[in-house]
C-alpha cells in the first residue's frame, strides 16, 4: 500500500545530519567506546547490596536474599509500613601481639550491606516471618485480604 502523503525531495538534507554523524562516530569509535562501556559496565555492578529474589504467590510474598558466609546474628530486618529493609553488619576486629618487641595493635573493621524492598501494600509487621538456613535468608510476608464488594441489580 502506497503511501499517500507528499514525498521529500532526494536533495533535502537534514541541517543536523552532519552533527548526529559526528557524533554518533565519536561515541562508537574507540577510544570513547571503551571508556563508556567501562563506565556503564562501573554502574550496573552492585553497590552495598547482595542478590534479592522476590516471589509473589496468591496469599504471600517470598523475599529470598543470598547471604553466604553470614551468620544469623549479623542480620537485621526491619519491616516498615510498606517495605522491608534487610540489612547485614560486619564487624571484624584484628589483634597482633608481640611481646619480644613490645608489640600491640588492634584493628577495627566494619562493614554494612543493606537492600530495602517496596512492597506497595500495607505490611501486618506481627505475621512476617523469616528462617535463615544455608546462607539463604527468607520472609514471608502475608498479602493484605481484600474486601469483596456485592453487586446488586438496582441502585440503592
Amino acid at each position: 500500500m502506497s503511501s499517500k502523503l507528499p514525498k521529500e525531495p532526494d536533495h533535502y538534507q537534514d541541517p543536523f545530519g552532519d552533527f548526529r554523524n559526528l557524533m554518533n562516530d565519536f561515541f562508537h569509535k574507540r577510544p570513547v567506546k571503551g571508556f563508556l562501556q567501562s563506565m556503564d559496565e562501573f554502574f550496573q555492578m552492585p553497590f552495598s547490596s547482595f542478590p534479592v529474589q522476590i516471589k509473589e504467590l496468591d496469599e504471600k510474598i517470598i523475599i529470598t536474599a543470598e547471604l553466604p558466609g553470614v551468620k544469623k546474628e549479623q542480620i537485621h530486618i526491619d519491616v516498615l509500613e510498606r517495605s522491608i529493609t534487610i540489612s547485614v553488619k560486619n564487624v571484624e576486629m584484628v589483634i597482633e601481639e608481640d611481646e619480644k618487641k613490645n608489640y600491640f595493635k588492634k584493628s577495627q573493621s566494619t562493614q554494612q550491606l543493606s537492600r530495602n524492598i517496596y512492597l506497595g501494600h500495607i505490611i501486618d509487621e506481627a505475621s512476617v516471618k523469616a528462617s535463615y538456613q544455608n546462607g539463604l535468608l527468607k520472609i514471608r510476608v502475608p498479602k493484605p485480604k481484600g474486601k469483596q464488594i456485592f453487586i446488586s441489580d438496582g441502585e440503592q
